[in-house]
């Protein structure tokens, strides 16, 4: 830190950071009916800052409980924006004075803006954000070329500021509104769908291959145990990152779920060789948008891709949907599944979002940010290399 900025001013910095003094209002307390009109009215889609969703998150999954929140009201008091945010210090360990968008657990952390008020939402949400004590907003993975992003670079524009953008990558995303047939032959080539259907006839040979869609709150909920046991019995599960492998994480999931099947808005897909299930997903859905949360896999079956084989089923009920025009895989850059199949992109990154002009922190919170990044993308370059060891035969 001492690189980046005089410790001194940090020390003085995080001392009257008002962030950290819950200046803020919670997010528990967002009233859930104007919270759901907003979603309604969003210029942009994000199916996990909905409130059925995000409330469960805020509740209980381990490591983003107790959000705060920056919200915006219009001229007739209704609410125009919303962003479940936490202080700099909690994600990063760095005690600067600026305020980070809550991740919900499905990476994608773009605020929800009404459509007929979106500068206006941002506008006073950056108020609020200044008048709480911060420097920076910084948004982790946010749809970078959607309407909401243009929102905000009017608004800093306005006062002579734009965004920093940290880093970037393309997620592979579904056209829905394209007949699948020629999507998945335009995506894959005659010769890989002929491999995936050999594998499929191979899966078959277990019994008949059933694809089932559950919607009502029953059928999630028992959808649901099905999914759970897959994902705990794959790789997730042996590197302790399944959701049913920690007990805040399994309720957080059991109440999203449930509420937002509710609301028709949550789907669990699962694949069944006879009545062996042999893959799941959970989908969740907004405006004219699906997100495909997670997914899990049988691996005794994993020489048939269980995984694609539920990835081409749900590309044909999505685009047989009417109400879907497009799909988010919430997938990591070049993920070797699904990159192949929905070949659609559109950028994701995490954004600075200075709030004053001239700030002699903001190059600090700037510098902290790539310190970190750097040392996040070793961290992960060794735990890689560890695991390709462990995995090579010696």
């Amino acid at each position: 830190m001492a690189d980046i900025a005089d410790q001194a001013m940090i020390r003085r910095a995080s001392h009257d950071d008002a962030t950290e003094r819950n200046v803020l209002p919670p997010l528990s307390g967002t009233p859930v009916s104007a919270w759901l009109g907003l979603a309604e009215r969003a210029i942009e889609a994000n199916g996990y800052y909905q409130p059925d969703w995000e409330l469960a998150v805020d509740a209980s999954a381990r490591g983003r409980t107790g959000a705060s929140l920056l919200s915006a009201t219009g001229d007739a008091g209704q609410l125009i924006g919303l962003l479940p945010v936490v202080p700099m210090r909690r994600i990063y360990r760095i005690p600067l004075p600026a305020l980070v968008g809550a991740e919900p657990y499905g990476t994608l952390c773009t605020p929800l803006l009404d459509r007929d008020a979106a500068e206006q939402a941002v506008g006073k949400m950056m108020q609020q954000a200044r008048d709480a004590g911060a420097h920076a907003l910084i948004l982790r993975t946010m749809s970078l070329e959607g309407p909401a992003m243009a929102a905000i670079r009017a608004v800093l524009a306005r006062d002579g500021l734009q965004p920093r953008l940290l880093a970037a990558y393309q997620r592979a995303q579904l056209d829905a509104t394209r007949d699948a047939n020629q999507l998945l032959r335009d995506a894959l080539g005659p010769k890989k769908l002929k491999e995936l259907r050999r594998q499929r006839q191979r899966l078959a040979d277990h019994g008949a291959v059933r694809f089932d869609v559950a919607r009502t709150p029953r059928e999630v909920a028992t959808a649901l145990e099905t999914f759970l046991v897959l994902e705990a019995g794959g790789w997730k599960g042996r590197r302790g990152t399944a959701l049913s492998q920690h007990a805040g994480d399994e309720a957080f999931i059991r109440r999203a779920t449930s509420a937002m099947a509710e609301a028709g808005r949550c789907e669990i897909l699962t694949l069944y060789a006879g009545a062996t299930p042999v893959a799941g997903g959970i989908v969740v859905r907004h405006q004219d948008r699906a997100f495909f949360f997670k997914i899990g896999i049988d691996e005794r079956f994993a020489k048939h891709s269980p995984g694609a084989q539920l990835t081409l089923e749900l590309t044909r009920h999505l685009c047989a949907d009417p109400a879907i025009n497009s799909a988010d895989s919430t997938a990591a850059p070049g993920h070797p599944m699904i990159d192949p199949i929905w070949r659609g992109r559109f950028a994701i990154g995490d954004v600075l979002l200075p709030l004053r002009r001239h700030d002699p922190l903001l190059p600090a919170i700037h510098g902290a940010l790539n310190i970190h990044r750097r040392g996040y993308e070793a961290a992960r370059d060794a735990v890689r290399w560890i695991r390709q060891r462990r995995a090579t035969p010696g």
